[in-house]
């Protein structure tokens, strides 16, 4: 697995957890900054299908929670994705992505799973 990509925010604890995991194991990633670069509607659609919006969308984020209730109401995919691309903080994070596949969020048993199958 050479083509790794590590989605996230920089400054965000976890994020520094992974790309450190990364790094001590010898995996050359490119990082992705959802603060500087966005992210596109297919990718969020593509990860939504693999892990389900529910899995993908940070509710317990800060950003999530400042929400007026209308927003937060009723929500699905479509909705959800909406939210993550106008609020790339509510992306649950860090997103590696492994080429065939992609891990939510950072465990280091998961990371470790992902590159011994």
């Amino acid at each position: 697995m050479s083509d790794l990509t590590l989605y996230g925010i920089r400054s965000c604890d976890t994020m520094k957890k992974a790309r450190t995991w990364l790094e001590e194991h010898g995996k050359d990633y490119t990082f992705h900054d959802y603060k500087k670069s966005g992210i596109d509607q297919a990718r969020l659609e593509r990860w939504c299908n693999e892990h389900g919006w529910e899995k993908l969308l940070n509710r317990a984020g800060t950003t999530f929670r400042k929400l007026d209730d209308a927003s937060k109401a009723d929500l699905n995919q479509t909705k959800a994705i909406e939210l993550m691309l106008e609020h790339t903080s509510m992306i649950k994070r860090p997103v590696l992505d492994l080429g065939d596949r992609t891990l939510v969020g950072f465990k280091s048993e998961l990371y470790q799973d992902a590159f011994n199958s």
